[in-house]
């Protein structure tokens, strides 16, 4: 067994762990493998273990990988911050928006689904603050803001609301944050009931996020292994050499 088929195995026995620990099916949550600086090679091997959705936060790197493996079947999701100027490749290829954050990202990307007659995928990011309550510096909505951003979202015909995702503030225990973000999602749903999924939980917090009610879980370095930081200078985040013998080091 290769390095990251043990870790997808892994990764999974923690999901069903967490879910049968919080009384909840494990098919309820899903896993989004968060492909960022891997190669393709990686994700085409994880797709022949079974592993369908994966994420990239760089539209360029999305796209690239996406044209390289178009014969793979595959769902692509955007984690990362996504600029306008971005929204139309990153719509293209169908892929599922996690980082909805302003309401002027959901006029360009209604727009967009309208024009291609199939609606762009979105979840609202939700910025949970820190320790004292500030903003964590992790992206996102504030709380307050989430209701009209709802709003704005099921007003445009060309977009889906999915749901919530936030990232766990540094600093702090993630079960009260991802707490937070369950209360959040309870008062969405009431107004939306569409909106059920939670895109929470990484490799450090999965167990806090599944306990709380994450509905898909964003893994990358329990998978992958360690990503090295990157210079500056490297902007383009070029494809780097398979790590499939690698096992991870660190948590994302």
């Amino acid at each position: 067994m290769t390095a990251l088929a043990e870790n997808l195995r892994a990764v999974r026995a923690r999901i069903d762990a967490a879910a049968r620990a919080a009384g909840r099916d494990p098919a309820s949550v899903g896993l989004l493998a968060v492909s960022k600086t891997w190669p393709a090679a990686d994700v085409r091997a994880l797709a022949a273990l079974g592993q369908h959705d994966f994420g990239e936060n760089r539209a360029q790197e999305l796209a690239t990988k996406a044209a390289e493996l178009a014969g793979v079947d595959l769902r692509w999701h955007f984690v990362g911050q996504l600029q306008r100027n971005k929204a139309a490749a990153v719509a293209r290829l169908g892929a599922v928006v996690h980082s909805v954050d302003r309401a002027s990202l959901v006029g360009v990307l209604g727009r967009l689904g309208e024009e291609s007659g199939r609606p762009v995928e979105v979840y609202l990011q939700v910025d949970l603050g820190g320790p004292e309550g500030e903003l964590a510096a992790r992206g996102g909505a504030r709380p307050d803001e989430v209701p009209a951003l709802a709003d704005a979202v099921a007003a445009q015909p060309g977009v889906r609301l999915l749901g919530l995702m936030a990232v766990a503030p540094r600093g702090e225990d993630p079960a009260a944050a991802f707490g937070r973000l369950a209360e959040l999602s309870r008062r969405l749903r009431a107004a939306h009931p569409e909106a059920a999924g939670l895109s929470a939980g990484m490799s450090g917090d999965l167990e806090a996020a599944v306990q709380a009610g994450s509905t898909l879980v964003r893994v990358g370095t329990a998978i992958f292994g360690d990503r090295p930081l990157a210079s500056p200078s490297d902007a383009t985040h070029q494809p780097r050499e398979s790590h499939q013998s690698r096992g991870p080091r660190g948590s994302e």
